[in-house]
């Protein structure tokens, strides 16, 4: 936001420098980030919260002013000389939208000329980065950077019916706007209309059908009050990011209306000429009201540190165009806020008022008295460790937005969990960006829009993890949340490793899996095939406990993966870690290192494509042979000159003999029972 330095002065009396202002405003809070020599001026140029709109003006800011310089705002002449023809005979006011316009007010001028801005109307504008359009136009502008309060001027000889309704947009209506495109409208929008079509989209932009030109001579001036909530969402909606959707979706002030079309009117008849019609049309039917709020002087201490008598807070708040009223014998006061400071709202804001004028700087640097005990969430040394798991085996841990794109998302969630479902458990009314505006149902998603980034930057071997909440679903009012963790890898294995830089398989992606499971010191799980839409039907696995499924993992579907463009494979997995905190963690047993010697023999065997090692390590493990204490798979391959539907699978058996040593006859016989269940159960063929 940028302010002149003249201009300013015109509305309050400076008893400081642009250097010296600009140093005490920021330390009020109202942060000036530059200043630039223009002419003869000085611009200062603001970068203010989103909570001040009120100091989105020059008269905002001379506000502040005067309470730093110790002097007083110079009033507006506002006085107008109006012709003897009242304005409710040439046009009327309908309102058909009250909570999205809780107030319209409308003046007319007859007979203006319309033409280029005087220079110091358009060097004016120019200074603070508007650029000059013509008179009318640019008064309007002008009453919006001085007041904060923005109006629009209509042509009212193109009004059909020469009248105003404010509605919402009928089904399929469209307008073209005064940039030259032609838009959408949707129901939940507001618009300006006449008697047959909308004129501007409220609060945003005008209507290119009903704009100010050269042949108008009779101007409609609309200032009115919209609910930031509707021109928020209306001008992201359509893309149109005006100043005056700016302030409109931040909070202007409500009592305005009248004083700043007063002041456009007055400035039309001195630059453009004409005669203002009597009266202004005021359509308010619920007038907006301001609660009292009570600040305490031992609040203020309590919060800030600071020894601020109640009497020196009311002075403050007073300045600032507050209605105070001192309690006696209770130090403390009551405050009503001015209508143009739509961010106060409780006790602690008014605390903030005090102090950032007493002064930031005099706040004690001492933390706070601490008298609880802090404990960790339950599951904590769980997290820990499996992100420790993780880390250990090169994985970096991503935090991404709970808001993801709906669509996207809708691909990865669990469809039991959602009930079949296809709508996400919540969506923000009024999204920040269209593509972020679903709550997530998966990890995957925002995890997967990482890898993209990644890829997009050059990156080729990347492991993700991310541990969080997703969002389901429930009965009540509010989604329910679930703990999951995911993770995505694609790339290399080792990129660093000078011997080689293998690309990573589904075994990897198991392989870190089985690693979080260990690292809660969790066992029992089973694997089986899985049925999941967004993986790879021959690369993909369910892990069960207990019968119940707690991750499912395996390489990202070719058809999701394209519209991603992701050239490479990518596996991703996906732990439903609140189950897993559920599970009770094995009994940790120690027990010291074998002293006997062990026996090891290798299998291998070509084995039918549909069977699993998990379905041969149950069966072996199930022929009650103690003896057996370790089973490893090395090498699984699949080559064009083996037998069809069959792939080769070699793993070796370790066996070691309870308080002696094993003999090669009784390893051997051993051995042959696990041979003969291959053969026998499985159908393998043993080489």
């Amino acid at each position: 936001m940028k302010i002149s330095y003249n201009w300013l002065g015109e509305l309050v009396t400076l008893t400081l420098g642009p250097k010296e202002i600009a140093e005490r405003l920021t330390m009020t809070g109202l942060a000036v980030e530059s200043i630039e020599r223009v002419r003869d001026d000085h611009i200062l140029d603001f970068d203010l919260t989103s909570n001040r709109p009120d100091a989105l003006s020059h008269l905002g800011i001379a506000r502040e002013a005067a309470l730093i310089c110790g002097t007083e705002l110079k009033p507006r002449n506002l006085a107008l000389e109006e012709s003897d023809e009242p304005i409710e005979s040439i046009t009327s006011v309908q309102v058909l939208a009250p909570d999205l316009c809780p107030r319209f007010t409308a003046r007319v001028v007859r007979g203006v000329k319309v033409g280029p801005s005087p220079r110091w109307l358009a060097d004016r504008l120019e200074s603070i980065g508007q650029r000059s359009v013509n008179n009318i136009a640019d008064i309007t502008n002008y009453v919006m950077f001085e007041m904060g309060q923005p109006t629009h001027a209509f042509d009212l000889n193109l009004l059909h019916e020469k009248r105003i309704i404010v509605r919402r947009p009928n089904a399929g209506e469209q307008i073209t706007t005064l940039d030259g495109f032609t838009r959408e409208l949707s129901p939940e929008m507001l618009v300006i209309a006449d008697a047959d079509r909308a004129v501007a989209v409220a609060g945003v932009m005008g209507g290119e059908e009903t704009e100010i030109n050269e042949r108008t001579t009779d101007v409609l001036i609309e200032s009115a009050y919209f609910n930031p909530q509707s021109i928020r969402h209306t001008s992201r909606a359509l893309g149109l990011d005006t100043e005056a959707a700016y302030r409109f979706a931040r909070g202007a002030d409500f009592n305005a209306q009248l004083h700043a079309s007063a002041l456009v009117a007055r400035l039309i008849v001195e630059i453009a000429g004409g005669r203002i019609l009597k009266g202004a049309i005021d359509v308010y039917p619920s007038p907006i009201t301001r609660d009292s709020i009570v600040l305490r002087e031992s609040r203020v201490k309590r919060l800030t540190g600071l020894d601020v008598k109640i009497e020196q807070a009311a002075e403050i708040l007073r300045a600032l165009g507050f209605e105070v009223e001192l309690i006696e014998g209770e130090k403390s006061l009551h405050a009503i806020a001015p209508s143009f400071r739509i961010d106060i709202s409780r006790e602690e804001d008014l605390v903030e008022e005090v102090a950032r004028h007493v002064g930031y700087d005099l706040i004690d640097l001492t933390l706070p008295a601490w008298s609880g005990e802090g404990r960790h969430l339950a599951g904590h040394d769980r997290r820990r460790a499996a992100r420790r798991a993780l880390t250990g085996l090169g994985f970096d841990e991503a935090y991404t937005f709970s808001f993801v794109n709906g669509e996207r998302d809708r691909t990865f969630r669990r469809r039991e969990q959602f009930d079949g479902r296809d709508e996400p458990a919540a969506v923000l009314a009024n999204p920040i960006d269209m593509n972020q505006s679903a709550m997530r149902g998966s990890l995957v998603t925002g995890l997967l829009e990482s890898l993209q980034h990644n890829f997009n930057q050059g990156r080729r071997d990347v492991k993700l993890f991310e541990l969080g909440k997703i969002f389901e679903p429930s009965d009540g009012e509010r989604p329910r949340e679930r703990e999951m963790l995911a993770m995505v890898m694609s790339g290399g294995v080792a990129p660093e490793d000078w011997r080689g830089n293998r690309p990573v398989d589904f075994y990897d992606l198991k392989g870190a899996i089985e690693a979080v499971f260990a690292s809660v010191n969790i066992t029992g799980f089973t694997i089986e095939r899985a049925g999941v839409e967004y993986l790879h039907p021959g690369q993909s696995a369910l892990f069960n406990r207990d019968g119940s499924e707690v991750a499912r993992a395996g390489r990202l579907h070719p058809r999701i993966a394209s519209l991603y463009k992701f050239r490479q494979p990518v596996f991703v997995a996906e732990i439903d870690f609140e189950k897993l905190l559920a599970i009770e963690a094995d009994a940790v047993r120690y027990s010291a290192l074998p002293r006997l010697p062990s026996a090891s023999r290798d299998v291998s065997a070509l084995v039918p494509d549909d069977i699993m090692w998990g379905e041969i390590e149950k069966a072996i493990n199930g022929l009650g042979i103690s003896e057996i204490v370790q089973l490893r798979v090395f090498d699984v391959f699949k080559g064009k000159d083996m037998p069809e539907g069959f792939h080769s699978l070699a793993f070796r058996v370790v066996y070691r003999g309870e308080g002696r040593t094993l003999t090669d006859e009784e390893v051997a016989a051993m051995h042959d029972r696990v041979r003969d269940l291959l053969q026998q159960r499985f159908g393998a063929q043993l080489r």
